[in-house]
């Protein structure tokens, strides 16, 4: 039987539901914790995040892919209380949302030390908790071009999918070229790999979108949400419209099955206000009546919030 690893334990693929696959239930840069100005006690930080969760259940919610790796304020036993309180399945994930984002411990650490704590992530649970790390996240450096660690990072990463058979979560898919020739030299297959934030209103236009499909990746849609028309919107925003007729090309263009979508939002934002207004219930409330509004079907729509991202997810041995 196929499954994906939750924090409260493996999972059949097929009881995912409804998967926001690209999400955070707090991120941070390094340090946040320590920042008095947002820092902010556990009762806070539950006030703000179960009434989001419970809502995206209530909506039909199934699974919540939280992408914020090491360093950055992952905190596995408040996800599994979060996921027993709310009913929504919680993906915790291994490795690091960019180079730039990891610890000097682990910018020094080689290829193969990378490997194995992500391995022992995945496989025997991270930081003592026993909650097993269902994905990896790798991610390029700010500046847009891969350091010698992100590659390092991404070569680990390679060869932890293949010994575990978990899947690979990119932030940004820039410098798309360096990663398929890292993946490709490490025998990876590129269908195991989510190339993110595809539609950030930064990066749209220099992500090589099409030829990473025709490479056999998958590519994330995952900012949904940040959109130039917020009364604040962030530095990543893009108009809504472009953003969902960017999707569109690839949902309606005969790519339906190698595309994923979510909002990338924070639950309880550490060490940064947020984006006001922001959750990952966009998907139910906004981007959904948008795809039905523009001619998207009710099994495509299944497809790409069920079917893909169960598929994606499941470990393959």
């Amino acid at each position: 039987m196929s499954r994906v690893n939750t924090v409260l334990g493996p999972v059949p693929a097929e009881e995912l539901g409804v998967v926001a696959v690209h999400e955070h239930v707090g991120y941070g840069m390094p340090g946040s914790e320590l920042d008095t100005r947002w820092w902010k006690t556990p009762e806070q930080r539950y006030e703000e995040t179960v009434p989001k969760l419970r809502t995206f259940h209530e909506y039909g919610g199934g699974t919540f892919v939280d992408a914020t790796g090491i360093c950055n304020g992952r905190d596995v036993d408040y996800y599994k209380s979060l996921s027993a309180k709310t009913g929504v399945h919680i993906v915790a994930c291994t490795g690091f949302v960019g180079g730039d984002t990891a610890l000097p411990f682990f910018a020094r650490a080689s290829v193969d030390y990378l490997f194995r704590q992500f391995v022992h992530e995945i496989t025997v649970g991270i930081a003592g908790t026993g909650a097993r790390a269902g994905v990896i996240k790798v991610g390029v450096s700010r500046g847009g071009r891969m350091t010698d660690l992100d590659k390092r990072i991404y070569r680990a990463a390679a060869r932890a999918a293949l010994s575990t058979g978990v899947p690979i979560l990119t932030h940004l898919a820039i410098d798309a070229e360096n990663a398929v020739d890292i993946f490709e030299q490490e025998g990876l297959p590129l269908d195991r790999v989510l190339f993110g934030h595809v539609d950030d209103g930064v990066n749209a236009g220099k992500t090589r979108d099409t030829w990473i499909i025709e490479q056999g990746g998958r590519l994330g849609f995952d900012t949904f949400g940040y959109e130039t028309e917020l009364e604040d919107p962030p530095f990543w925003a893009r108009p809504r419209k472009e953003r969902l007729d960017h999707f569109l090309r690839f949902v309606k263009g005969g790519h339906a099955d190698k595309v994923l979508a979510s909002a990338d939002a924070n639950c309880s934002p550490l060490g940064w206000p947020g984006v006001k207004g922001h959750t990952v219930n966009y998907i139910f409330e906004v981007l959904i009546p948008d795809l039905r509004d523009n001619g998207v079907d009710e099994a495509t729509i299944t497809k790409l919030f069920v079917d893909n991202p169960a598929d994606f997810l499941t470990i393959r041995s």
